[in-house]
């Protein structure tokens, strides 16, 4: 699996090659956490919004499909007790309905073949009245065109299913039952797009 080959060096795309995106990703999603939250998160990885969640949060869930990603978040969360690690399929979620406050995919539904089935399954599992926190990165510029990052990453092997600019990841989300739909840029070499919304009725 590509994920498990690049766990050992993902760390240096974080915190080095796209360091003030992820600077910024971490301030819009830690601002969102309260801390009576039980938060989800799926797609962990090596833990990039693992530990800003922790540090604010009741209980963390941190789950990702793969393996060697979710040994590497251990290892980078080893300073907070409050986080669940687990190996788990963001389209098929073991957990039952309505189990969490918050619900955080972090730049993945961009990987999927089927985003559709992941967003049903984060709407499933987050309560009525709670938030899901969907970060992506920005693959095609205000032109359209497709960024020398997804292009890179693609021949790599990280296929991206799907490419957005800002507007077009905004009415994804509007198309599929979701109404308030807020959008926050973390802006630097890769833009990342935050998406927040209320849980859909759907």
């Amino acid at each position: 699996m590509f994920w498990d080959e690049v766990a050992g060096v993902y760390d240096i795309f974080v915190n080095i090659i796209n360091r003030k995106t992820h600077s910024e990703l971490k301030r819009i999603v830690s601002g969102l956490i309260e801390p009576e939250d039980d938060v989800l998160e799926c797609a962990c990885g090596t833990g990039l919004l693992s530990t800003v969640i922790a540090s604010r949060c009741k209980h963390l869930t941190a789950t990702d499909f793969s393996r060697k990603m979710l040994d590497r978040a251990r290892k980078n969360c080893t300073a907070f007790h409050d986080i669940t690690f687990m190996e788990a399929d963001i389209t098929a979620l073991s957990f039952p309905d309505k189990s969490f406050d918050k619900v955080v995919a972090g730049n993945v539904i961009h990987l999927l073949d089927d985003p559709l089935k992941a967003l049903g399954e984060l709407n499933r599992v987050c309560k009525d009245d709670g938030l899901l926190i969907i970060p992506t990165y920005m693959n095609k510029d205000s032109r359209g065109k497709t960024s020398s990052f997804a292009s890179t990453v693609g021949k790599a092997g990280a296929d991206f299913k799907r490419q957005f600019t800002v507007e077009s990841y905004r009415q994804f989300f509007l198309e599929n039952g979701y109404f308030d739909v807020k959008i926050t840029v973390a802006d630097g070499r890769i833009p990342c797009a935050v998406a927040v919304m209320k849980k859909a009725r759907i």
